[in-house]
């Protein structure tokens, strides 16, 4: 494994060669599958507990096994988050889906050793405005961050990218989580910001691997863990809306590893 010369928090960043992004096609294939076949599930009256239990199903089915189960003590398969949950909702089999609901899947199947990690956020039949606005601007957040990643732009230009997007509806990027390395680890360096100053932090260099991962709110970017330590919500219970994708830094762009069958 060769390494940047940069640190990020301390810690190397991992460079990958060509056998590690082949394996990443696998693993983020995988992923990218198990939100495709979960998608016709989502309906009012389906319980998250359910549509965890067939993501693993899928996941299992296809040669891998869900990252999230154990890690760190969670115990399920997927993170269900419904409306104001911002990130790690817990499924439940007492949490049901209601018309009107938006609800992000987040999925990390690890195959051969490998993570491929990504998360939509769906609508549960017809949603407000609102919703339906803060989903589309999630969704434009992630690709503006993406589509400006090659070698030689820094996190911080891909982070004031996706706050810039984010901004400009009148939301917020929270900013208690963010994008991450990933590949043999669940969670590697570097951290990816989802904003920024522009020409600051870790310059990008080919062959490093990581997510862009925004979480929207409609109103302030301020959040709070609750009891179980996992959920996560918006302090001012504001709707929230999160996409999730894998990449690699090539020498002339990006690829990304979790394009859904409909984008590849």
């Amino acid at each position: 494994m060769r390494y940047s010369t940069q640190l990020d928090y301390g810690k190397k960043i991992p460079l990958h060669d060509e056998e590690g992004l082949a394996a990443m096609r696998v693993a983020g294939k995988i992923a990218a599958d198990t939100l495709d076949f979960i998608a016709p599930y989502i309906k009012a009256g389906v319980s998250t507990a359910e549509l965890d239990t067939l993501c693993e199903d899928f996941m299992r089915a296809a040669g891998s096994i869900p990252a999230t189960i154990d890690y760190h003590g969670y115990k399920h398969a997927s993170c269900i988050s419904v409306n104001h949950v911002v990130t790690h909702g817990v499924p439940s089999a007492t949490k049901i889906l209601r018309t009107g609901d938006i609800v992000n899947i987040d999925v990390t199947p690890k195959f051969n050793g490998w993570h491929g990690d990504t998360s939509r956020t769906f609508e549960v039949g017809e949603v407000s405005i609102l919703a339906a606005r803060l989903v589309k601007t999630a969704y434009d957040a992630m690709m503006a961050g993406i589509s400006i990643v090659r070698p030689g732009v820094t996190l911080g230009d891909v982070g004031a990218a996706i706050d810039a997007v984010a901004r400009g509806q009148g939301f917020s990027s929270v900013r208690d989580f963010c994008g991450h390395g990933v590949g043999q680890k669940f969670h590697d360096a570097p951290q990816v910001m989802h904003y920024g100053q522009p020409g600051t932090g870790v310059v990008l260099e080919e062959g490093m691997i990581f997510t862009i991962e925004p979480m929207i709110n409609v109103g302030t970017y301020h959040v709070k863990v609750l009891p179980d330590k996992w959920t996560t919500v918006t302090k001012d219970h504001s709707l929230s809306a999160q996409f999730e994708h894998t990449l690699a830094v090539t020498a002339s762009g990006f690829e990304i590893f979790t394009l859904g069958a409909e984008q590849r």
